[in-house]
């Protein structure tokens, strides 16, 4: 969503809780490719983990 509070849409975190674009609790890309972006900051790509839910093979069939 918006990164600015006053343009983020109700019912958001963002939109509910927050008042100002540079105090965050926590922070959360607007889009996939910049979270890439960021996450490419602060990580290296072997400290990344794929990984899936257990609960999936159970709830979803596979084709």
């Amino acid at each position: 969503g918006a990164t600015n509070p006053l343009a983020s849409a109700p019912g958001t975190i963002r939109g509910d809780f927050a008042i100002d674009v540079g105090r965050n609790v926590c922070h959360g890309s607007d889009t996939v490719e910049n979270a890439q972006k960021e996450i490419a900051l602060w990580f290296k790509k072997d400290e990344l983990n794929s990984w899936k839910l257990a609960q999936n093979d159970w709830i979803y069939e596979k084709p």
